[in-house]
């Protein structure tokens, strides 16, 4: 097992399965143009011997499913069947839901019981200038249909000053009212927002300014969390809870356990680090061969990670997964 002085270690992984995705989010890309998969991408079956192999080298015991859009991926069917008999403790996916029902069919064969869904706003024509491509109604239709099957769901909203504020209150009255827990996630330092401050601040909500909003017409209490979550969690009593991922106001960087593997190849031991390390190379190799390599690189991609709070990235989030 490998430990940093502050004693975190990789617990969590998360896998790109390709940078491609069908939308475009402001936040996320500054162009407009959607994110396409890159040419050099792992195989599915390269990437179920890096998890099986980090699970190994790192004691990873959670894997999220990430990208860009883990859905549109061709990939996805086999990297499912090849990593859930590895034994980890929990396989969820991260989906923005367009395709969701889908490929519902196919998540619930695999043995997935967890979604975390992206969906900014409830208003159709905010949706499509956030997002800049997909479609609001099939993604609801998505959600009903997960919720139905008995799925365990998460929605994550980034909250952004201008653009989609005022559906703080109509998003968490939404999630309530089907048992989804709302996550909302301040908005991060990463790609194009690393290097304007100024576009950044005039987008950035706050924790205090979230909890003053919701306040208004909610009382709620502070609920526990695991303690290596990225989450604060509150509970509206009678109702539900909602968390915060409040990666500025309140740094969880001192307890993080994640560890990111991108669809080429590269590890990834801190969003706030431009570090990452190559073990596309190693993925072809033998175990006995493997494995000490790996752990080589483990050690450098752990002390990547700050040490008190996040301080910004220059790569975009889709291509190493959220």
């Amino acid at each position: 097992m490998i430990v940093d002085r502050q004693g975190r270690r990789f617990r969590n992984l998360r896998v790109s399965l390709t940078s491609a995705c069908n939308y475009a989010c402001t936040y996320c890309v500054p162009n407009g143009k959607r994110l396409v998969a890159a040419q050099d991408e792992l195989s599915a079956e390269a990437m179920v011997r890096g998890v099986a192999y980090l699970i190994e080298a790192a004691g990873i015991e959670r894997l999220r499913i990430t990208g860009g859009e883990p859905l549109v991926s061709p990939r996805l069917e086999t990297f499912l069947r090849g990593v859930t008999p590895l034994g980890l403790d929990d396989i969820s996916l991260t989906t923005n839901g367009q395709l969701l029902s889908r490929k519902l069919p196919l998540l619930l064969e695999a043995g997935i019981r967890r979604l975390n869904v992206s969906l900014d706003t409830l208003d159709p024509d905010h949706f499509r200038q956030i997002a800049r491509g997909g479609d609001l109604a099939t993604v609801l239709d998505g959600l009903e249909r997960a919720r139905a099957a008995g799925l365990k769901i998460k929605v994550n909203m980034v909250p952004l000053r201008g653009q989609n504020l005022d559906q703080v209150l109509p998003l968490l009255d939404y999630c309530l009212e089907r048992g989804f827990e709302l996550r909302f996630i301040e908005l991060m330092r990463m790609g194009h927002l690393a290097s304007d401050a100024n576009g950044f601040l005039t987008q950035f909500v706050s924790l205090p300014q979230l909890l003053q909003v919701i306040g208004e017409h909610y009382e709620f209490l502070q609920t526990g969390a695991p303690v290596d979550a990225t989450a604060l969690r509150y509970e509206i009593p009678g109702q539900g809870v909602f968390g915060v991922i409040a990666n500025e106001s309140v740094p969880f960087c001192r307890t993080c356990s994640r560890l990111r593997l991108s669809s080429t190849g590269w590890l990834h031991g801190c969003l706030s680090s431009s570090n990452r390390h190559f073990v596309g190379d190693l993925l072809d190799k033998p175990r006995h061969q493997a494995l000490p390599a790996l752990q080589r690189l483990l050690v450098k991609a752990l002390g990547d990670k700050q040490e008190v709070a996040f301080s910004g990235g220059a790569t975009v989030m889709k291509i190493i997964g959220g």
